[in-house]
Protein backbone atom coordinates (compact mmCIF):
# COMPACT_ATOMS: atom_id res chain seq x y z
CA UNK A 1 0.00 0.00 0.00
CA UNK A 2 2.44 1.93 0.81
CA UNK A 3 4.22 2.00 -2.38
CA UNK A 4 0.89 2.62 -4.06
CA UNK A 5 0.51 5.60 -1.94
CA UNK A 6 3.77 7.16 -2.90
CA UNK A 7 3.00 6.54 -6.81
CA UNK A 8 0.29 8.61 -6.11
CA UNK A 9 1.45 11.07 -4.88
CA UNK A 10 4.22 11.73 -7.20
CA UNK A 11 1.78 11.28 -10.43
CA UNK A 12 0.45 14.86 -10.00
CA UNK A 13 3.94 16.34 -10.73
CA UNK A 14 4.39 13.89 -13.74
CA UNK A 15 1.29 15.05 -14.85
CA UNK A 16 2.02 18.69 -14.60
CA UNK A 17 5.35 17.98 -16.09
CA UNK A 18 4.65 16.09 -19.17
CA UNK A 19 0.78 16.59 -19.47
CA UNK A 20 -0.27 19.96 -18.44
CA UNK A 21 1.87 21.47 -21.43
CA UNK A 22 0.11 19.60 -24.03
CA UNK A 23 -3.10 20.23 -23.35
CA UNK A 24 -4.10 23.09 -25.21
CA UNK A 25 -3.22 21.37 -28.73
CA UNK A 26 -4.57 18.33 -27.23
CA UNK A 27 -8.45 19.71 -27.28
CA UNK A 28 -7.64 22.77 -30.41
CA UNK A 29 -5.66 21.02 -32.73
CA UNK A 30 -6.78 17.39 -31.91
CA UNK A 31 -3.11 16.05 -30.80
CA UNK A 32 -3.55 12.32 -29.65
CA UNK A 33 -0.73 12.33 -26.96
CA UNK A 34 -0.02 8.65 -27.04
CA UNK A 35 3.33 9.15 -25.47
CA UNK A 36 1.29 9.33 -21.50
CA UNK A 37 1.21 5.62 -22.19
CA UNK A 38 4.79 5.21 -22.31
CA UNK A 39 5.65 7.76 -19.50
CA UNK A 40 3.27 6.26 -16.92
CA UNK A 41 3.60 2.47 -17.75
CA UNK A 42 7.60 2.55 -17.53
CA UNK A 43 6.71 3.85 -14.06
CA UNK A 44 4.73 1.05 -13.18
CA UNK A 45 0.96 2.98 -12.74
CA UNK A 46 -0.64 0.25 -14.74
CA UNK A 47 1.15 -3.31 -13.72
CA UNK A 48 -0.84 -5.32 -11.82
CA UNK A 49 2.18 -8.10 -10.87
CA UNK A 50 1.66 -9.42 -7.87
CA UNK A 51 -1.01 -7.46 -6.74
CA UNK A 52 -4.69 -7.81 -5.71
CA UNK A 53 -7.66 -6.04 -8.00
CA UNK A 54 -8.29 -4.25 -5.15
CA UNK A 55 -4.87 -2.81 -5.03
CA UNK A 56 -4.87 -2.33 -8.54
CA UNK A 57 -8.28 -0.67 -9.14
CA UNK A 58 -7.27 1.32 -6.61
CA UNK A 59 -4.47 2.54 -7.97
CA UNK A 60 -5.79 2.98 -11.41
CA UNK A 61 -8.98 5.10 -10.69
CA UNK A 62 -6.62 7.41 -9.38
CA UNK A 63 -4.60 7.71 -11.99
CA UNK A 64 -7.77 8.46 -14.23
CA UNK A 65 -8.98 10.64 -11.87
CA UNK A 66 -5.64 13.13 -11.53
CA UNK A 67 -5.33 12.65 -15.47
CA UNK A 68 -8.83 14.06 -15.73
CA UNK A 69 -8.04 17.07 -13.20
CA UNK A 70 -5.78 18.45 -16.36
CA UNK A 71 -7.29 16.96 -18.92
CA UNK A 72 -10.09 14.71 -19.73
CA UNK A 73 -9.55 13.82 -23.27
CA UNK A 74 -6.08 12.01 -21.78
CA UNK A 75 -8.05 10.76 -19.10
CA UNK A 76 -10.63 9.12 -21.62
CA UNK A 77 -8.42 7.38 -23.50
CA UNK A 78 -6.22 6.12 -20.11
CA UNK A 79 -9.68 4.55 -19.73
CA UNK A 80 -9.78 3.17 -22.92
CA UNK A 81 -6.41 1.51 -22.43
CA UNK A 82 -7.34 0.65 -18.98
CA UNK A 83 -10.67 -1.20 -20.52
CA UNK A 84 -8.37 -3.39 -22.55
CA UNK A 85 -6.14 -4.41 -19.64
CA UNK A 86 -9.38 -4.97 -18.07
CA UNK A 87 -10.14 -7.95 -20.41
CA UNK A 88 -6.62 -9.69 -20.92
CA UNK A 89 -6.61 -9.58 -17.14
CA UNK A 90 -9.46 -11.66 -16.82
CA UNK A 91 -8.95 -13.57 -19.99
CA UNK A 92 -8.12 -17.64 -19.78
CA UNK A 93 -6.10 -17.32 -23.16
CA UNK A 94 -2.51 -17.43 -22.12
CA UNK A 95 -0.81 -16.00 -24.91
CA UNK A 96 -2.65 -12.63 -24.43
CA UNK A 97 -1.81 -12.80 -20.69
CA UNK A 98 1.77 -13.89 -21.06
CA UNK A 99 2.60 -12.07 -24.01
CA UNK A 100 0.48 -9.02 -24.71
CA UNK A 101 -0.60 -7.84 -21.24
CA UNK A 102 2.89 -7.05 -20.00
CA UNK A 103 3.18 -4.74 -23.12
CA UNK A 104 0.26 -3.05 -22.65
CA UNK A 105 1.04 -2.39 -18.79
CA UNK A 106 4.24 -1.21 -19.54
CA UNK A 107 3.26 1.29 -21.96
CA UNK A 108 4.87 -0.07 -24.69
CA UNK A 109 1.98 -1.21 -26.45
CA UNK A 110 -1.55 0.70 -26.86
CA UNK A 111 -5.20 -0.65 -26.98
CA UNK A 112 -8.52 0.61 -27.05
CA UNK A 113 -12.18 -1.28 -26.74
CA UNK A 114 -14.74 -1.40 -29.55
CA UNK A 115 -17.42 -1.91 -27.17
CA UNK A 116 -20.16 0.48 -27.40
CA UNK A 117 -22.14 -1.57 -29.32
CA UNK A 118 -21.61 -4.70 -27.37
CA UNK A 119 -22.84 -3.00 -24.55
CA UNK A 120 -25.88 -1.44 -25.71
CA UNK A 121 -26.62 -4.72 -27.21
CA UNK A 122 -26.61 -6.59 -23.65
CA UNK A 123 -28.86 -4.02 -22.42
CA UNK A 124 -31.63 -4.37 -25.61
CA UNK A 125 -30.31 -1.06 -27.42
CA UNK A 126 -29.02 -1.88 -30.86
CA UNK A 127 -27.95 -5.57 -32.46
CA UNK A 128 -24.66 -6.50 -32.45
CA UNK A 129 -22.04 -4.50 -35.66
CA UNK A 130 -20.29 -7.47 -36.24
CA UNK A 131 -20.60 -11.08 -37.09
CA UNK A 132 -18.00 -13.51 -36.93
CA UNK A 133 -18.10 -17.07 -38.18
CA UNK A 134 -15.30 -19.86 -37.30
CA UNK A 135 -12.85 -21.53 -39.59
CA UNK A 136 -10.07 -23.34 -39.09
CA UNK A 137 -7.36 -21.52 -36.54
CA UNK A 138 -9.68 -18.73 -35.65
CA UNK A 139 -12.60 -16.32 -36.78
CA UNK A 140 -14.04 -14.33 -39.91
CA UNK A 141 -15.31 -10.94 -38.96
CA UNK A 142 -17.27 -8.79 -40.29
CA UNK A 143 -18.98 -5.36 -40.03
CA UNK A 144 -18.92 -1.62 -38.90
CA UNK A 145 -17.76 0.27 -35.66
CA UNK A 146 -18.68 3.85 -35.90
CA UNK A 147 -15.91 4.82 -33.46
CA UNK A 148 -13.73 3.42 -31.77
CA UNK A 149 -10.84 5.72 -29.43
CA UNK A 150 -7.14 5.13 -28.51
CA UNK A 151 -6.27 3.51 -32.11
CA UNK A 152 -3.41 4.29 -33.89
CA UNK A 153 -1.40 2.07 -36.49
CA UNK A 154 0.06 -0.41 -34.23
CA UNK A 155 -2.23 -0.63 -31.59
CA UNK A 156 -4.87 -2.83 -30.36
CA UNK A 157 -8.23 -3.04 -29.46
CA UNK A 158 -11.26 -5.41 -28.53
CA UNK A 159 -14.63 -6.41 -30.03
CA UNK A 160 -17.33 -8.66 -29.39
CA UNK A 161 -19.28 -10.49 -32.36
CA UNK A 162 -21.94 -12.55 -33.45
CA UNK A 163 -21.57 -16.11 -34.13
CA UNK A 164 -24.75 -17.60 -34.09
CA UNK A 165 -27.93 -16.67 -32.22
CA UNK A 166 -26.43 -18.48 -29.39
CA UNK A 167 -23.36 -17.73 -29.36
CA UNK A 168 -20.70 -14.15 -29.46
CA UNK A 169 -17.16 -14.13 -28.98
CA UNK A 170 -15.43 -11.42 -27.68
CA UNK A 171 -11.72 -10.93 -29.91
CA UNK A 172 -8.15 -8.86 -29.55
CA UNK A 173 -7.78 -7.15 -33.00
CA UNK A 174 -4.58 -5.18 -34.37
CA UNK A 175 -5.02 -2.34 -36.24
CA UNK A 176 -2.78 -3.33 -38.53
CA UNK A 177 -5.04 -6.54 -39.41
CA UNK A 178 -5.35 -7.23 -42.83
CA UNK A 179 -9.09 -6.26 -44.44
CA UNK A 180 -9.45 -3.61 -41.24
CA UNK A 181 -9.97 -0.21 -42.99
CA UNK A 182 -10.02 2.50 -40.54
CA UNK A 183 -10.95 6.60 -41.38
CA UNK A 184 -10.08 9.38 -38.47
CA UNK A 185 -12.84 11.17 -36.84
CA UNK A 186 -11.65 14.56 -35.76
CA UNK A 187 -15.41 16.54 -36.13
CA UNK A 188 -16.36 16.55 -32.13
CA UNK A 189 -16.56 19.44 -30.62
CA UNK A 190 -14.14 18.21 -27.98
CA UNK A 191 -12.57 15.19 -27.25
CA UNK A 192 -10.77 14.83 -30.66
CA UNK A 193 -7.39 14.24 -29.73
CA UNK A 194 -8.17 10.84 -28.81
CA UNK A 195 -7.22 8.81 -31.65
CA UNK A 196 -10.69 7.71 -32.49
CA UNK A 197 -11.09 6.11 -35.66
CA UNK A 198 -14.84 4.52 -37.33
CA UNK A 199 -13.66 0.75 -38.10
CA UNK A 200 -14.58 -1.64 -41.40
CA UNK A 201 -14.10 -5.15 -40.75
CA UNK A 202 -13.81 -6.78 -44.39
CA UNK A 203 -13.26 -11.02 -44.23
CA UNK A 204 -10.61 -9.62 -41.22
CA UNK A 205 -8.92 -13.14 -39.78
CA UNK A 206 -8.61 -13.23 -36.53
CA UNK A 207 -6.48 -16.47 -35.19
CA UNK A 208 -7.30 -18.26 -32.02
CA UNK A 209 -4.53 -17.18 -29.95
CA UNK A 210 -6.32 -13.87 -30.15
CA UNK A 211 -10.12 -14.66 -28.88
CA UNK A 212 -10.41 -12.88 -25.19
CA UNK A 213 -13.56 -15.27 -24.85
CA UNK A 214 -15.39 -17.78 -26.66
CA UNK A 215 -18.24 -17.33 -24.47
CA UNK A 216 -18.81 -13.59 -24.59
CA UNK A 217 -22.03 -13.40 -23.20
CA UNK A 218 -20.71 -14.73 -19.80
CA UNK A 219 -17.29 -12.98 -20.24
CA UNK A 220 -18.79 -9.53 -20.44
CA UNK A 221 -20.24 -9.78 -17.00
CA UNK A 222 -17.47 -10.29 -15.61
CA UNK A 223 -15.42 -6.97 -17.16
CA UNK A 224 -18.11 -4.88 -17.75
CA UNK A 225 -17.97 -3.53 -13.24
CA UNK A 226 -14.43 -2.41 -13.58
CA UNK A 227 -15.36 -1.15 -17.42
CA UNK A 228 -17.73 1.71 -15.15
CA UNK A 229 -16.19 1.91 -12.44
CA UNK A 230 -12.71 3.13 -14.26
CA UNK A 231 -15.10 5.83 -16.04
CA UNK A 232 -16.22 7.68 -12.99
CA UNK A 233 -13.28 8.89 -12.22
CA UNK A 234 -13.36 10.49 -15.52
CA UNK A 235 -15.80 13.17 -14.05
CA UNK A 236 -14.58 13.41 -10.53
CA UNK A 237 -11.25 14.56 -11.53
CA UNK A 238 -13.15 17.19 -13.64
CA UNK A 239 -15.47 18.22 -10.87
CA UNK A 240 -12.49 18.79 -8.74
CA UNK A 241 -11.10 20.95 -11.38
CA UNK A 242 -14.06 22.67 -11.87
CA UNK A 243 -14.46 23.26 -7.92
CA UNK A 244 -11.21 24.63 -7.77
CA UNK A 245 -11.88 27.42 -10.81
CA UNK A 246 -15.06 28.62 -8.76
CA UNK A 247 -13.21 28.96 -5.39
CA UNK A 248 -10.09 30.97 -7.66
CA UNK A 249 -13.17 33.20 -8.90
CA UNK A 250 -14.69 34.05 -5.15
CA UNK A 251 -13.82 37.41 -4.63
CA UNK A 252 -13.99 39.09 -8.00
CA UNK A 253 -16.38 41.87 -8.33
CA UNK A 254 -16.71 42.71 -4.78
CA UNK A 255 -17.65 38.92 -3.95
CA UNK A 256 -20.81 39.24 -6.39
CA UNK A 257 -20.47 35.17 -7.43
CA UNK A 258 -22.40 34.63 -4.02
CA UNK A 259 -25.89 35.02 -5.85
CA UNK A 260 -25.41 32.35 -8.27
CA UNK A 261 -27.24 29.25 -7.32
CA UNK A 262 -24.75 26.81 -7.14
CA UNK A 263 -21.29 27.09 -4.60
CA UNK A 264 -18.18 25.67 -4.17
CA UNK A 265 -19.42 24.39 -1.08
CA UNK A 266 -22.19 22.68 -2.72
CA UNK A 267 -19.68 21.17 -5.46
CA UNK A 268 -17.40 19.72 -2.83
CA UNK A 269 -20.49 18.25 -0.68
CA UNK A 270 -21.59 16.62 -4.36
CA UNK A 271 -17.90 15.28 -4.84
CA UNK A 272 -17.56 13.68 -1.52
CA UNK A 273 -20.69 12.09 -1.26
CA UNK A 274 -19.50 10.54 -4.65
CA UNK A 275 -16.20 9.54 -3.53
CA UNK A 276 -17.66 7.98 -0.30
CA UNK A 277 -20.58 6.26 -2.68
CA UNK A 278 -17.76 4.86 -4.79
CA UNK A 279 -16.27 3.09 -1.69
CA UNK A 280 -19.06 1.86 -0.17
CA UNK A 281 -20.09 0.21 -3.42
CA UNK A 282 -17.65 -2.37 -3.20
CA UNK A 283 -18.14 -5.35 -0.57
CA UNK A 284 -15.60 -7.14 1.60
CA UNK A 285 -15.74 -10.98 1.59
CA UNK A 286 -14.52 -13.82 3.18
CA UNK A 287 -12.35 -16.48 1.43
CA UNK A 288 -13.13 -20.24 1.74
CA UNK A 289 -10.74 -20.90 4.97
CA UNK A 290 -12.61 -17.47 7.03
CA UNK A 291 -9.84 -14.99 6.42
CA UNK A 292 -11.31 -11.74 5.56
CA UNK A 293 -10.26 -10.07 2.59
CA UNK A 294 -9.98 -6.07 1.88
CA UNK A 295 -12.37 -5.26 -0.54
CA UNK A 296 -12.18 -2.67 -3.66
CA UNK A 297 -13.37 -0.16 -0.71
CA UNK A 298 -10.12 0.03 0.88
CA UNK A 299 -9.75 3.71 3.12
CA UNK A 300 -7.76 5.08 0.28
CA UNK A 301 -10.67 4.99 -2.59
CA UNK A 302 -12.85 6.93 -0.96
CA UNK A 303 -10.59 9.60 1.14
CA UNK A 304 -8.58 10.53 -2.12
CA UNK A 305 -11.82 11.34 -3.46
CA UNK A 306 -12.77 13.61 -1.14
CA UNK A 307 -9.17 15.43 -0.82
CA UNK A 308 -8.65 16.09 -4.27
CA UNK A 309 -18.33 2.61 -27.71
CA UNK A 310 -16.98 6.19 -27.49
CA UNK A 311 -17.43 3.32 -25.16
CA UNK A 312 -14.21 3.36 -25.06
CA UNK A 313 -15.05 4.49 -27.93
CA UNK A 314 -16.57 7.83 -28.55
CA UNK A 315 -20.49 7.40 -28.88
CA UNK A 316 -21.54 7.81 -32.29
CA UNK A 317 -24.57 6.68 -32.81
CA UNK A 318 -25.63 8.07 -35.52
CA UNK A 319 -23.61 7.86 -38.43
CA UNK A 320 -21.85 4.70 -40.33
CA UNK A 321 -18.20 4.74 -41.82
CA UNK A 322 -18.04 7.47 -44.25
CA UNK A 323 -21.65 7.94 -45.05
CA UNK A 324 -23.02 10.61 -42.02
CA UNK A 325 -26.26 8.51 -42.11
CA UNK A 326 -28.39 9.19 -39.39
CA UNK A 327 -29.61 5.89 -37.77
CA UNK A 328 -31.57 5.56 -34.48
CA UNK A 329 -32.21 2.07 -34.32
CA UNK A 330 -33.60 0.23 -31.12
CA UNK A 331 -34.66 -3.39 -31.20
CA UNK A 332 -35.26 -5.61 -28.85
CA UNK A 333 -32.24 -8.11 -29.23
CA UNK A 334 -33.65 -11.17 -26.50
CA UNK A 335 -30.80 -11.14 -24.92
CA UNK A 336 -31.10 -11.91 -20.92
CA UNK A 337 -30.60 -8.30 -19.91
CA UNK A 338 -31.87 -8.53 -16.60
CA UNK A 339 -29.18 -11.00 -15.83
CA UNK A 340 -26.36 -8.84 -16.99
CA UNK A 341 -27.87 -5.85 -14.79
CA UNK A 342 -27.94 -8.20 -11.49
CA UNK A 343 -24.73 -9.58 -11.87
CA UNK A 344 -21.08 -8.42 -11.51
CA UNK A 345 -18.38 -10.09 -9.98
CA UNK A 346 -14.89 -9.83 -10.20
CA UNK A 347 -11.82 -11.80 -9.15
CA UNK A 348 -9.48 -10.39 -6.55
CA UNK A 349 -6.51 -13.06 -7.39
CA UNK A 350 -3.25 -11.76 -9.20
CA UNK A 351 -3.26 -11.35 -12.39
CA UNK A 352 0.03 -13.02 -12.98
CA UNK A 353 -0.86 -15.72 -10.61
CA UNK A 354 -1.30 -18.25 -13.55
CA UNK A 355 -4.99 -18.82 -12.42
CA UNK A 356 -7.79 -18.82 -14.74
CA UNK A 357 -9.29 -15.16 -13.73
CA UNK A 358 -12.48 -16.09 -14.51
CA UNK A 359 -13.89 -19.54 -13.69
CA UNK A 360 -11.78 -19.08 -10.20
CA UNK A 361 -14.07 -18.16 -7.46
CA UNK A 362 -14.71 -14.12 -6.91
CA UNK A 363 -13.11 -13.10 -3.53
CA UNK A 364 -14.88 -9.41 -3.81
CA UNK A 365 -18.50 -8.56 -5.33
CA UNK A 366 -18.97 -5.43 -6.81
CA UNK A 367 -23.03 -3.65 -6.16
CA UNK A 368 -23.22 -3.30 -9.89
CA UNK A 369 -27.02 -1.57 -9.56
CA UNK A 370 -25.16 1.10 -7.44
CA UNK A 371 -22.47 1.64 -9.87
CA UNK A 372 -24.57 2.34 -12.15
CA UNK A 373 -25.99 4.61 -10.11
CA UNK A 374 -23.14 6.57 -9.23
CA UNK A 375 -22.02 6.31 -12.49
CA UNK A 376 -24.87 8.08 -13.53
CA UNK A 377 -24.85 10.29 -10.81
CA UNK A 378 -21.64 11.54 -11.89
CA UNK A 379 -22.43 12.49 -15.19
CA UNK A 380 -24.94 15.06 -13.68
CA UNK A 381 -22.81 16.38 -11.66
CA UNK A 382 -20.01 16.79 -13.49
CA UNK A 383 -22.41 18.49 -15.90
CA UNK A 384 -23.30 20.97 -13.19
CA UNK A 385 -19.89 21.67 -11.72
CA UNK A 386 -18.52 22.71 -15.18
CA UNK A 387 -22.11 25.08 -15.37
CA UNK A 388 -21.41 26.58 -12.63
CA UNK A 389 -17.65 27.18 -12.89
CA UNK A 390 -18.35 29.26 -16.02
CA UNK A 391 -20.83 30.97 -14.54
CA UNK A 392 -18.17 31.73 -11.78
CA UNK A 393 -15.84 32.54 -14.02
CA UNK A 394 -17.93 34.95 -16.50
CA UNK A 395 -16.66 36.63 -19.37
CA UNK A 396 -13.13 34.61 -19.16
CA UNK A 397 -14.80 31.57 -19.11
CA UNK A 398 -16.27 32.36 -22.42
CA UNK A 399 -12.98 32.81 -24.65
CA UNK A 400 -12.69 30.13 -27.10
CA UNK A 401 -9.30 28.27 -25.39
CA UNK A 402 -10.77 28.88 -21.56
CA UNK A 403 -10.37 25.97 -19.32
CA UNK A 404 -13.69 26.08 -17.87
CA UNK A 405 -15.18 25.95 -21.25
CA UNK A 406 -12.96 22.86 -22.18
CA UNK A 407 -14.10 20.98 -19.14
CA UNK A 408 -17.37 22.39 -20.46
CA UNK A 409 -17.23 20.41 -24.05
CA UNK A 410 -15.83 17.39 -21.74
CA UNK A 411 -18.56 17.27 -19.61
CA UNK A 412 -20.95 16.95 -22.66
CA UNK A 413 -19.20 14.01 -23.80
CA UNK A 414 -19.39 12.23 -20.48
CA UNK A 415 -23.05 11.96 -20.38
CA UNK A 416 -22.92 10.62 -23.66
CA UNK A 417 -20.18 8.07 -23.44
CA UNK A 418 -21.25 4.31 -23.33
CA UNK A 419 -23.49 3.50 -20.89
CA UNK A 420 -25.14 7.06 -21.83
CA UNK A 421 -27.27 8.98 -19.20
CA UNK A 422 -30.07 7.35 -20.95
CA UNK A 423 -28.70 4.14 -21.22
CA UNK A 424 -28.15 3.81 -17.79
CA UNK A 425 -31.39 5.07 -16.57
CA UNK A 426 -33.08 2.05 -18.66
CA UNK A 427 -30.48 -0.35 -16.94
CA UNK A 428 -30.90 1.08 -13.73
CA UNK A 429 -35.07 0.28 -13.76
CA UNK A 430 -34.75 -3.21 -15.18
Amino acid sequence: MHVIEHKLDSLYEILEKKLKPQVKKIDGKSLYYKDIFKILGERGYFSSEGLSLSDVVQREVEVVKETSRFCMTTGFIIWCHLAALTYLRHSDNSFLRNNILPQLESGETIAGTGLSNPMKYYAGLEKLHLSARQVVGGYVVNGTLPSVSNLGDDHWFGVIAEVSDNQRVMLFIPCNAEGLSMKEKIDYMGINGSGTFACRFNEVFIPEEQVIAENADQFVKRIRPSFVVYQIPLGLGVIQSSLLSINKCKNRQNGCNEFLPIQGKDVEEKLSELGNRLKGAFATEVEANGTSVQGLGSPGLGDSFVAGEASVEVTDEASNVGTGEVTDEVSNVGSDEASFIREGTVSSKSFYSGEDAVSSPSNVELDWKEILAIRRDAATATHEAVHAAMLHGGGAAYLNNSEDGRRLREAYFLLNLTPTLKHLGKMLQS
